[in-house]
């Protein structure tokens, strides 16, 4: 980048933490929020040792950080520690013996509790089942699940014996299936017959025999039992897990790991090429987990965290799994659709259970804007006192309604910046201190320092876009690429040798408030300028009859790209030509002429990951009339995309 990305976007709002929930917060004063992040970069190896002592470890650390073999990294030298025991054992041999875990619900509206007493005994017996069929320490176990309870029982159970597990969205096809077991080296998976979604069964066993075909290295399949629908039997490697778990004994002891010693795997895309797997490691990991759990959602006594994500998302494992647990807080699952069978099924489920934190994603939160406010209306949503949104930034307006219309302008949102890479939440604002503005990830966590620089590195003065970096090592960083560590190296750390690239521009106001512009890879080069992708969609979504947007750049001969925008209007709105040209004005007048939309194009929906990110990449290719390459097994519906270019020709 020779150039700063120009910023257009202007957004004044501010909205300090309402008085009541600062009074209880767990940080309430800017002062000590100042204090604990100073603390945290000036004397990190006192501040993480601090905390990391806070959580049971089975053999004490020697060195909280090793960095000589930059930038590989280890925390926590020496110590031994087990992420079930952290996320279970503490809990049921204490004081939340007797508390509630888990809550779940399915799509149908059957209901499971199980408190950590139980839980203890239902992840030890899963623990023993899996050491019956063979599983190891060391060993790689694929898990492609519904979200179910036995989803986090299964997690949990690996990391009890010491085996890493690789959560596999139970979206995905065959085909990613088998190529994340393959890169893996799976030895076991772990699946269910089928999961309900959308009111349908969703087929898993299938998936996972069409994934397996010539693959001799898996040994077990063990099968949850949900739908009872039929499936297909290879005998001898497939199980049930109901009449293992019949015999299997409750009592597990957890195997001590070294903080080093792999957690798991998580499989990410990439622009081209094949999906990379993130390696997590044990300590570090869950000190970061537990610790942003604990300060971004103010967790208290009484909670119930509700995370919308599913554990095949780094989200689910970090803010479903083992941040919550490993404070003692209780959780809500869900298995289904949002809008199943009613739009405001998110809704009903917060009345019913009585839900205290909600988190969910950006895209989520434009759906629900697209329905209608009278949906959440409908619902008691008082429960609630802190909400948050993840996956990508939020723009302003749905922002705005979240704040009006799910917060009911009384509950702080904590607009949270990570990545699958940084494992845990890397810029937030911390709900008791923060004054927050709709569209701003606001401010580093502590421990991290993150910069925006330019193409040299070079730190770049206030409101100017550029690279989005973290400038020293963190606990909960990944450890690297399963099996390519130079492309770790290369990836994250060629670019400024000693700063880690995200791989997102931000810009960095005059009070140090970051604001997230997207993907470099999605920024626009209009006429000179550089637009980010993000404030052009936001631009089109504060207008009144847009539900949702996604910007990309087409070649053009004479301003090097035009903007094509792809237009998702809310309910009741007639889309039109009329629309396209009001739609072209409003941006003109919101950011400026040079942001004006060359082509708009209505569609129903835009294409998505399964864990709900735009896939701008796929409507580059689109709107250039060009074929799509590189990976697309992440996309939610590959129907969409034909659809489009359809619409197209």
């Amino acid at each position: 980048m020779s150039q700063s990305i120009d910023h257009v976007l202007q957004e004044h709002r501010r909205f300090p933490p309402p008085r009541e929930f600062q009074s209880c917060a767990r940080l309430s004063t800017e002062e000590a929020y100042q204090r604990m992040y100073r603390e945290s970069l000036d004397d990190p190896e006192g501040f993480w040792g601090r905390i990391a002592r806070e959580l049971p470890w089975m053999q004490p650390f020697e060195r909280v950080l090793d960095w000589s073999g930059a930038p590989f990294a280890k925390w926590f030298v020496g110590g031994r520690i087990n992420a079930s025991a952290v996320c279970l054992d503490q809990h049921a041999y204490g004081r939340r013996a007797d508390q509630r875990a888990i809550v779940w619900e399915g799509e149908p509206g059957d209901t499971r509790t199980l408190t950590y007493a139980e839980l203890h005994l239902e992840v030890s017996r899963f623990a023993n089942v899996l050491k019956r069929r063979g599983v190891q320490k060391g060993d790689r176990v694929a898990i492609y699940m519904p979200m179910i309870p036995e989803a986090a029982m299964a997690m949990l159970a690996c990391a009890r014996i010491g085996a890493a597990h690789s959560v596999v969205f139970g979206g995905f096809s065959a085909t990613a299936l088998k190529e994340r077991i393959l890169d893996g080296g799976c030895t076991a998976v772990i699946t269910a017959d089928g999961g309900w979604r959308r009111g349908q069964i969703l087929p898993l066993k299938p998936q996972v025999d069409e994934a397996l075909e010539g693959v001799l290295g898996v040994h077990t399949v063990l099968v949850v039992r949900r739908t009872a629908n039929r499936v297909t039997w290879n005998a001898g490697r497939d199980v049930w897990y109901h009449e293992l778990a019949a015999e299997a004994s409750t009592e597990c002891a957890p195997e001590p790991m070294d903080s080093e010693d792999l957690l798991f795997l998580l499989y990410t895309s990439g622009s081209t090429g094949k999906p990379k797997g993130i390696v997590h490691t044990t300590g570090g990991y869950l000190v970061g987990a537990y610790l942003s759990t604990q300060f971004v959602f103010d967790l208290r006594d009484g909670d119930l965290f509700w995370c919308t994500a599913d554990v095949g998302w780094i989200t689910g494992h970090s803010y479903v799994v083992y941040g919550p647990l490993a404070n003692g807080a209780t959780i809500l699952m869900y298995e289904g659709a949002p809008t199943t069978p009613t739009p405001g099924r998110f809704w009903e489920i917060v009345e019913r259970h009585r839900v205290t934190i909600f988190y969910t994603a950006p895209t989520a939160i434009r759906t629900f804007m697209r329905l209608g406010d009278e949906v959440p209306a409908k619902s008691d949503l008082s429960s609630l006192r802190l909400l948050g949104s993840v996956g990508e930034p939020i723009n302003p307006e749905a922002w705005m309604w979240y704040h009006r219309h799910i917060g009911r302008q009384r509950c702080p949102i904590v607009d949270t910046w990570w990545q699958t890479e940084t494992g845990s939440i890397a810029i937030t604002p911390l709900p008791g201190v923060t004054v927050t503005q709709p569209g701003s990830a606001t401010r580093p966590f502590f421990g991290i320092d993150a910069a925006v620089v330019d193409d040299q590195g070079r730190e770049l003065p206030p409101d100017q876009g550029g690279y989005l970096v973290i400038r020293r090592p963190w606990p909960s960083m990944l450890r690297g690429i399963w099996g390519n560590p130079d492309r770790y190296r290369e990836g994250y750390w060629g670019k400024y040798q000693t700063m880690y690239f995200a791989g997102d521009g931000a810009r960095r106001d005059a009070s140090g408030y970051f604001w997230v512009l997207g993907r470099v890879d999605d920024v626009l080069n209009v006429a000179g300028h550089r637009l980010s992708t993000m404030e052009v969609e936001s631009s089109l979504v504060s207008h009144a009859a847009v539900a949702e947007a996604a910007v990309v750049g087409r070649p053009d001969d004479v301003q090097g790209q035009a903007i094509v925008a792809f237009v998702t209007v809310v309910k009741g709105v007639e889309p039109g030509e009329a629309l396209k040209e009001a739609l072209k004005e409003h941006v003109a007048h919101e950011i400026g002429k040079l942001a004006r939309p060359a082509e708009i194009r209505f569609t129903d929906a835009l294409p998505k990951t399964r864990s709900g990110k735009i896939m701008r990449r796929l409507l580059r290719d689109v709107a250039a009339g060009v074929e799509t390459t590189g990976d697309t097994s992440t996309i939610e519906d590959y129907a969409l995309l034909a659809r489009l270019r359809g619409d197209e020709e």
